[in-house]
């Protein structure tokens, strides 16, 4: 029996996702991205960067989910956003991902209140109002990649600032699978 392929891995994820009739639980989808046997190189042919921003690179997708593979040159990070009613299930591949959590001040701002660094094969699910971004904070060369599940898919997020009370909107690019790529 030959070895299994990074897109064979992904398999028993996709049939779950693909079985979803609604939007994935918080729990569930933990559950799911923890008991993952995948890593960089099994997702290697999605693991594509560029120079001014992080990079959104679809896997596969369905009704009620986008499977992404996110990659993160030094110093970029998301905007400062929530989810607005998608839940969202994060395992770093490769790398260090920086997660800042924020809240609502009394003033309408929003202001830092946690910071994590989740590490290769850690697992963050967030969904609806949490606030928070996610950056590569390591020094020039080392580069993060991350494995997101959006359920449903992630079209539009409320973004924040710290300076002003403005909610902005943002539609996140997504760079779809290669002909013939994807499972």
């Amino acid at each position: 029996m030959g070895a299994t392929t990074g897109i064979e891995k992904l398999e028993s994820l996709k049939d779950y996702l693909d079985g979803l009739t609604e939007r994935a639980g918080v729990k569930e989808l933990r559950y799911h991205l923890e008991s993952l046997d995948v890593t960089i190189d099994d997702v290697a042919e999605f693991v594509r960067f560029k120079q001014d921003g992080y990079q959104r690179n679809l896997v596969h997708e369905g009704p009620l989910y986008q499977l992404l593979v996110m990659c993160w040159l030094s110093g970029q990070r998301s905007p400062i956003h929530n989810h607005a009613e998608s839940t969202c299930g994060v395992r770093v591949l490769s790398g260090v991902a920086t997660e800042t959590r924020f809240a609502m001040t009394p003033s309408n701002l929003f202001k830092p209140v946690k910071s994590f660094d989740h590490e290769a094969e850690s697992v963050s699910v967030s969904q609806d109002s949490d606030t928070h971004q996610i950056s590569n904070l390591q020094e020039e060369g080392n580069n993060l990649v991350t494995l997101h599940i959006y359920s449903p898919p992630l079209l539009r997020m409320d973004t924040y600032s710290l300076t002003d009370s403005v909610v902005g909107e943002y539609r996140p690019m997504v760079v779809g699978c290669i002909e013939g790529d994807g499972i």
